[in-house]
């Protein structure tokens, strides 16, 4: 049983004092297709190369952030399933989540955007800061946390009864965003993806038509559209094809100088791909997970500090 499946019930946690950066009303910026870090003008994805800059009202602020967790726990009922994590998520970086199944991963990815809360009776202590702000504080609305934290998950979750274009802007609509112009940011947002060239003659489509690969690309889209500080991963290529999982990988690369992304992955040749930093979870039998090793990725793949680490970076358990 995954941490995300366990029973659960605990006693609530006081809140923090602190409020994070509230949501930008005034307009924001978009991406542009055509520029050096975007892959969307004139690139793989074929974006148009002159577009005016797309604003957004109401959104998020502009760029990455930085996220940090501060002693953090969590419990389902009496049962302490993770403890003690302390990591820093810094800006436009790649940070993954290895570990065995069971060991905290999940549960930790759902804590930083208020997704554990969900859970009936699920309680946590500790703090995650969003550029230094804590998301639990009081009067934090949870909606306007997941608005700049956006999730993808393992199991592409498309909205079936809409269209390709519907499902993009779908964000917008349950957060109240105002946007220049729609047609725009369907393009940029599907460009991001990787996935527009492969269905701008379908927009009207549905999205459940859509292979498995493109389906979850669709979602990373939907979660772009808001323009969100940081984005987090739930092992997004566990069911997907070699061909598609590549194609995740590039949109990650090409992602990352404008969003923070924070993946949890079982595929260590995708972690040492993919991350520029890298946190290794275990939990002993009967024991909460906790976070054994933390650094730069190419240390925590060659010259990692715990054995078990590189254990377990070389398939010798999990």
């Amino acid at each position: 049983m995954t941490d995300a499946d366990s029973p659960i019930a605990s006693a609530p946690v006081a809140p923090a004092p602190v409020a994070p950066a509230p949501v930008a009303s005034a307009p924001v910026a978009s991406y542009i297709p055509g520029s050096a870090t975007a892959n969307g003008a004139n690139g793989a994805n074929g974006a148009a190369e002159h577009r005016a800059p797309v604003t957004l009202t109401g959104g998020p602020p502009p760029g990455a952030a930085t996220l940090r967790s501060v002693d953090l726990c969590a419990w389902f009922g009496d049962r302490l399933v993770l403890e003690d994590v302390n990591l820093l998520m810094p800006a436009g970086q790649v940070t993954a989540l290895i570990g065995p199944s069971g060991c905290g991963k999940s549960t930790f990815i759902r804590m930083l955007n208020r997704m554990h809360e969900l859970v009936p009776s699920a309680s946590l202590a500790g703090e995650v800061l969003l550029d230094g702000a804590d998301i639990y504080g009081a009067g934090v609305r949870a909606q306007e946390i997941r608005m700049r934290i956006g999730m993808v998950f393992q199991k592409p979750n498309p909205f079936p009864a809409m269209t390709i274009r519907e499902n993009v802007l779908a964000g917008l609509k349950l957060a109240r965003i105002k946007c220049s112009d729609k047609d725009t940011l369907v393009e940029q947002s599907l460009a991001r993806a990787g996935l527009w060239r492969e269905v701008k003659d379908r927009l009207h489509s549905p999205g459940g038509a859509l292979s498995g690969g493109q389906q979850q690309r669709l979602c990373i889209a939907r979660s772009l559209a808001v323009h969100p500080n940081v984005l987090l991963m739930d092992e997004p290529c566990s069911a997907l094809d070699p061909t598609s999982t590549a194609r995740i990988e590039e949109t990650i690369g090409e992602l990352r100088d404008d969003v923070t992304i924070v993946i949890v992955t079982h595929n260590m040749q995708q972690a040492h791909r993919v991350s520029d930093l890298c946190a290794f979870f275990l939990a002993a039998e009967n024991q909460p997970g906790r976070v054994v090793e933390f650094g730069p990725t190419e240390k925590i793949f060659t010259e990692p500090d715990d054995p078990r680490t590189l254990q377990y970076v070389q398939g010798r358990f999990g």
